[in-house]
C-alpha cells in the first residue's frame, strides 16, 4: 500500500539520535533549547517552546493565552479533532466558524460572525499547508480581546505576503508528527510574539514548575527550590527528539521544494481530469504543501476511495469535520451549521504527498486516480 504520508528519515538524523543516546542527556537538555532556537530562524525570529505533540502544542497555547470556563473559542471545522477538544479541556466553549470555498482555512468573515465579549482566542487552521488570511483575520478581530492563533500543523517553511508561518498569529502551533513536513517522531511546538505568552506555555509544559528566582515568592528557601504558582502539565519534548528535529529542519527547504514539485506534478496530470476538482492556492501564500487534497464530483468520493485502496493507493479523508463527531454532537453541535466545510468534506480526498514519493510512484497514484473516475463514469453513461 503507497502510504498518503511518510516520514523522510537520513543517515544524518540516525547520528543526530545516537549522539544523543551516547550522552549525558536524554530528556531536557541542550538539544531543547539549540531546537528552538533552530525553530525560531523558521518563524522569522519569533520564540518558540517546543512540546511533546501537536496536541500538547494546542493544549499549552490556549492555557498560556488563559483560556478557561465561560471563555469561547472560534474554530473551522475543517481540522484535526483537537483544535477543538484541547480548548474544551481547558473549559472553553468552541464555536464553530465556517470555511471559505477556496482554500477552506477559515473564513474571515464567519469569524468575525462568531467573535462576541466571551471570544478569548480565534484558531485559524492553515489547511492542507495553505496559510488562512491573517491580515484579514486581524481585522475580524478588531474591537475584542481575542486573540489570533495558527494551526500551523500543516504549514511550517509555508509565507504569507512573504512573512513566514509563525509570524502571523499571536500564538502559533506546529505538529512534527511523522507525516507532516518534518518530524521529530512525536513532537511539536508553540511559537508566541508575546514573551509574557510564550513564559507562560513554557511554564504550563513544565508541570507549572517555577525555578527563576525573580519570581519565586520565597527565594532565598535553598538551590534547590522551585514553586508552582499555577498548574501545567508534563508536554516536554526529549533531548533525543530534539535532536532529530533539527537534523530534520537542516532538510526543511529540500522537504518543501519536493512537495512543491510533486504538486506541480499532479496539477499539470490532472488538469483535465473531470469529475475532479484541484487545489486551489491564493496569490498571497506560498504553502508547505502537507496534503494535496482533490474533490471527487457527483458523490462519488467513497466509490473513488474504495477503488484507489484496492489499487493499493493509500487515499485519505482529512477531515470529519470536527461538530460532527459525537463528542461535540452530544453537547448540542448540529450538522448543518457549517454548509461550506460539510460540501467540501462529502467531496475530499487526500492523495499521497511526501518528499520520498518518486515520480514513478505518483504516477501510479494518477494513473489509479484516473482509473478509478473514468471507469464510474462510463458506467454512468451507459
Amino acid at each position: 500500500m503507497l502510504p498518503y504520508g511518510r516520514q523522510s528519515i537520513s543517515e544524518d538524523d540516525v547520528a543526530a539520535v545516537a549522539d544523543v543516546l551516547r550522552g549525558d542527556w536524554l530528556t531536557t537538555g541542550p538539544q531543547v533549547d539549540a531546537f528552538e532556537a533552530d525553530l525560531a530562524r523558521w518563524t522569522g525570529g519569533v520564540g518558540v517552546a517546543a512540546v511533546s505533540n501537536g496536541t500538547a502544542a494546542l493544549h499549552v497555547a490556549y492555557a498560556a493565552a488563559g483560556v478557561g470556563p465561560g471563555d469561547e473559542v472560534v474554530v473551522p471545522p475543517m481540522t484535526f479533532v483537537a483544535t477543538a477538544s484541547s480548548a474544551v479541556a481547558l473549559g472553553a466553549k468552541i464555536v464553530f466558524a465556517d470555511v471559505d470555498d477556496e482554500t477552506f482555512c477559515l473564513d474571515p468573515a464567519a469569524a468575525a460572525a462568531a467573535v462576541t465579549s466571551r471570544t478569548k482566542v480565534v484558531a485559524a487552521v492553515d489547511y492542507a499547508g495553505h496559510p488562512a488570511d491573517y491580515d484579514a483575520l486581524r481585522t475580524s478581530v478588531e474591537g475584542s480581546d481575542a486573540l489570533l492563533l495558527a494551526d500551523a500543523a500543516h504549514s511550517i517553511g509555508g509565507t504569507y505576503h512573504g512573512r513566514p508561518v509563525g509570524s502571523l498569529a499571536d500564538l502559533t502551533t506546529f505538529s512534527f508528527f511523522p507525516t507532516k513536513n518534518l518530524t521529530t517522531a512525536e513532537g511539536g511546538a508553540v511559537a508566541a510574539l508575546d514573551p509574557e505568552i510564550l513564559k507562560r506555555a513554557r511554564r504550563f509544559r513544565g508541570v507549572g514548575v517555577v525555578r527563576e528566582r525573580g519570581d519565586l515568592r520565597f527565594p532565598d528557601e535553598g538551590g534547590w527550590h522551585q514553586e508552582v504558582h499555577e498548574f501545567g502539565l508534563n508536554y516536554r519534548l526529549p533531548d533525543v527528539l530534539c535532536a532529530l528535529g533539527r537534523s530534520q529542519l537542516r532538510r526543511l527547504g529540500e522537504f518543501t521544494a519536493r512537495r512543491s514539485a510533486l504538486v506541480a506534478r499532479y496539477d499539470e496530470a490532472l488538469a483535465d481530469l473531470d469529475g475532479v476538482l484541484l487545489p486551489n492556492r491564493r496569490s498571497w501564500a506560498d504553502p508547505a504543501w502537507h496534503l494535496y487534497p482533490i474533490r471527487v464530483l457527483d458523490g462519488r468520493r467513497r466509490e473513488v476511495y474504495d477503488r484507489m485502496r484496492a489499487a493499493g493507493i493509500g487515499v485519505q479523508v482529512n477531515y470529519i469535520p470536527v461538530h460532527w463527531h459525537p463528542a461535540f454532537a452530544d453537547l448540542g453541535y448540529r450538522r448543518g451549521s457549517c454548509p461550506v466545510a460539510e460540501s467540501f468534506y462529502a467531496q475530499q480526498l487526500s492523495l499521497p504527498l511526501y518528499p520520498g514519493l518518486s515520480d514513478a510512484d505518483q504516477d501510479r497514484v494518477i494513473d489509479a486516480l484516473t482509473a478509478a473516475v473514468r471507469v464510474g463514469s462510463v458506467r454512468s453513461a451507459a
